[in-house]
């Protein structure tokens, strides 16, 4: 038995790889019972405290140190081993150090989002003015963009490569990268333009692209649109720059055109009686804005039409309001005896003579 473990492969003995592998095997045993502590005893502890801020930090720093302890471990058990080939062990080293660079890196950007999270989102959410709340998601992409840039910087030069040589080598491939991100270019300066002009904000309803529905956030490259039907539509910046949008929400309300139309047996005092019951029910519903207007628009082929138009305020329930209308035009109609008309054909019949 010591002569097998005594015996080499790939430069170390089978020893040495047995003491790695229980090395590594207590990393992740070890990452597992910190995760154990951070789920049942430290989330316990927090959930006393009267503050949610370590509730936050905790659910964004857990898995990154549960998996900086992991990677550890494994570089632990790595460096234990000594390789023939000067090629392999540097690249395994510095595996191992790009690795927990990056989880690092990880675990800064979280814990700064929960940090953002915690502090600025409840100062946008006591002023007054949207553009703090369109800023907000910029700024959490931006923090983590910018930390994940420095810890891939900072991995890169761990590993050994010459950091500002690769960036003087993007000169090269410059103009081929320029072409390739032209889109990404263009979003990003349409969603500059969407700050700068602000031809809507978040919670407006636009129509755009086919879409209609209403603005959940603005990004730097894209913009999220929720429907009607409930689906989240993700749109480049630079549709909406380079399309007609129609901001729904910027007006007085959303507009109802009916067109009613009475018997040809109505008299002038039922027409006139009919308009008087629209404008009322338009001024008893609060939903309805004073823009009404009633008219006595056309002499059909079957009717006598009426035109009713009305808008219904921005914060309130259009399809209920639309509801609500149209029964009360139907209930009070029948009240007034004002009879509906549909289509008819009278025909003459002439006797023989």
């Amino acid at each position: 038995m010591e002569g097998f473990l005594e015996s080499t492969f790939y430069g170390n003995t089978i020893f040495a790889w047995l003491r790695a592998l229980a090395i590594i095997v207590a990393a992740l045993l070890v990452g597992k019972t910190a995760y154990w502590i951070f789920q049942n005893v430290a989330r316990r502890l927090t959930a006393k405290t009267q503050t949610k801020l370590d509730d936050i930090v905790l659910d964004m720093i857990e898995e990154p140190i549960v998996v900086i302890l992991t990677v550890f471990g494994f570089a632990i058990g790595i460096n234990t081993l000594e390789f023939d080939s000067e090629r392999v062990s540097d690249f395994l080293d510095h595996t191992m150090t790009a690795a927990i660079t990056l989880s690092v890196a990880w675990l800064v950007a979280r814990l700064l989002d929960a940090l953002i999270q915690e502090y600025v989102v409840p100062l946008t959410e006591k002023t007054k003015s949207d553009l703090d709340d369109q800023l907000l998601p910029i700024l959490r992409k931006g923090t983590k963009l910018a930390v994940w840039a420095i810890g891939v910087i900072v991995a890169l030069n761990n590993a050994g490569y010459d950091v500002g040589a690769l960036l003087a080598g993007l000169g090269v491939g410059g103009l081929a990268l320029a072409i390739a991100a032209q889109d990404t270019v263009a979003n990003i300066f349409g969603g500059a333009t969407i700050f700068a002009d602000r031809p809507f904000v978040l919670g407006d309803r636009v129509r755009v692209g086919g879409y209609d529905g209403v603005i959940r956030e603005i990004g730097i490259r894209s913009s999220r649109i929720e429907t009607r039907d409930g689906a989240m539509v993700t749109m480049p910046n630079s549709k909406f720059t380079s399309s007609a949008v129609e901001n729904v929400s910027a007006g007085s309300g959303r507009r109802i055109v009916l067109n009613l139309g009475l018997v040809y047996d109505t008299t002038p005092e039922q027409m006139e009686q009919a308009m008087e019951i629209l404008r009322q029910i338009a001024a008893d519903n609060d939903n309805v804005t004073d823009d009404v207007k009633v008219s006595f628009s056309s002499w059909g082929d079957s009717a006598l039409g009426i035109r009713f138009a009305f808008f219904v305020r921005l914060d309130r329930n259009f399809r209920q309001t639309e509801n609500a209308i149209n029964l009360e035009i139907l209930r009070r109609f029948h009240a007034a005896g004002l009879e509906f008309a549909y289509p008819t054909r009278t025909v003459y019949t002439v006797a023989p003579s």
